[in-house]
């Protein structure tokens, strides 16, 4: 039986840094992709991660082990400020009256908090029981899993399926899978990292390692930081997409509930939880960084390793702060191709859908009732098809919609319906 080590405790230093490092690389692929995609500095988001983190956990207690990185729910509205394609730098300007609306991001969520703070959380255990945060956890992971699978894994990032691509990925999954069932001791505990490790040097071996970008960078190099500047069309395209991030966060902090087996809703809060992630999007656009969320690959990774500390979170928290300063290090994790990262997160998200499972059988979820039937059933395939909506610049995407809709299901669904599924129409499939 793997050894758990709790949230508050404090590794040695030598067994501490492989374990940051592990989170540092689970988020590091995600995290820099979202300035990619938009035309944003990778250091200053690196930075910001680092520094949000830090204070997540300061505003937290030091009670709630996550890692903040950049939301993806940012990517079309700031794409549409910005107006850069992918990979090109963005000018200072345009990322100005972008970062003003990040501000205002940050700002919605601490609103939110304070409302949590005065009136409780008792409205969310009405709004979300365990029939709709079991399913909701499991669209958490199996959400991700095509992004997984097929973009990184099969794809390389790229368009077209390339098999030796594939290859690669599927040998990081077995070596991280080997390393988690028959490695013992130290070793035992950080399978990811040992998944990317020899993932890395299978595909180095196989000629899919690009390392031109480490030798052209500097040595030495202070982020290019952007203050803010305030518009109310960057605000008003911003802002209401905060709403769709703290569903998200939310679901994110229930999964971690699940992962550590505590009630961190109750304790230290939920307002405390949103009022850090709010004030880390306050100090990332106020230097230039996208908005911050709560990070599922991170989750996977204490799920795997029953690792849980807030020193070992903000061990990769201060690690990506330096990097930022250190553009060879950071060249170094980004030439980790992405096929590699692939096969890591196919596990990685894979857990985090097995925890919405466990959830689900630990609450004792009848699904012989229609109602428990018909709220699953709706969630996971809304979650999992992919369904958004979209109102102008503001999209919501599957995760947050298949949550709005169970919540609503939930609420709108009478509680009679206790006839079971097996004699309702719900349960009958047409003939074939």
């Amino acid at each position: 039986m793997k050894r758990t080590v709790d949230v508050g405790e404090r590794l040695p230093l030598l067994q501490s840094i492989p374990l940051s490092l592990q989170h540092l690389f689970a988020m590091f692929g995600a995290t820099v992709l979202v300035p990619f995609l938009v035309g944003l500095d990778t250091s200053v988001t690196l930075f910001t991660s680092g520094v949000g983190t830090l204070v997540y956990i300061f505003i937290t207690k030091g009670k709630i082990p996550a890692y903040l990185g950049s939301s993806f729910a940012f990517i079309a509205a700031l794409s549409a400020i910005i107006g850069v394609a992918p990979g090109q730098a963005a000018p200072a300007d345009r990322v100005a009256v972008a970062m003003g609306g990040c501000v205002a991001v940050g700002v919605c969520y601490l609103v939110v908090a304070a409302l949590i703070a005065k009136f409780g959380t008792g409205w969310i255990d009405r709004l979300l029981p365990p029939v709709v945060i079991g399913s909701v956890v499991m669209v958490i992971g199996l959400g991700l899993a095509r992004v997984a699978v097929v973009n990184m894994a099969m794809n390389g990032g790229g368009p077209t399926y390339r098999p030796e691509f594939f290859a690669v990925a599927l040998a990081s999954l077995a070596i991280a899978i080997l390393a988690a069932v028959f490695l013992k001791g130290f070793l035992g505990v950080i399978p990811v990292l040992i998944g990317i490790v020899g993932g890395y040097v299978v595909a180095l071996l196989a000629g899919q390692v690009d390392l031109s970008g480490v030798a052209a960078a500097r040595p030495l190099a202070v982020p290019p930081f952007v203050l803010p500047r305030f518009t109310w069309a960057a605000i008003i395209t911003l802002a209401p997409i905060s709403l769709v991030v703290i569903t998200e966060h939310i679901g994110h902090l229930i999964v971690t509930n699940n992962v550590v087996g505590r009630d961190f809703v109750k304790d230290p809060g939920l307002h405390r939880s949103l009022a850090g992630d709010g004030v880390a999007t306050m100090i990332s656009g106020a230097l230039g960084g996208p908005p911050n969320t709560t990070y599922g690959e991170n989750i996977g990774v204490m799920a795997i390793t029953r690792v849980f500390s807030v020193w070992v979170i903000g061990g990769a928290a201060v690690l990506a702060v330096l990097m930022s300063f250190l553009p060879p290090v950071g060249a170094l994790i980004r030439s980790i191709p992405t096929q590699v990262m692939g096969g890591i997160c196919i596990l990685l998200f894979g857990i985090i859908a097995s925890a919405g499972i466990r959830m689900l059988v630990e609450a004792g979820i009848d699904f012989s009732q229609k109602r428990n039937l018909i709220i699953a059933s709706v969630v996971l395939v809304i979650g999992v098809g992919g369904a958004e909506m979209h109102f102008g610049s503001v999209k919501i995407d599957a995760m947050p919609l298949a949550t709005y809709v169970g919540i609503l299901l939930n609420l709108v669904l009478p509680r009679g319906m206790e006839g079971t599924a097996a004699n309702g129409a719900v349960a009958e499939a047409p003939d074939v």
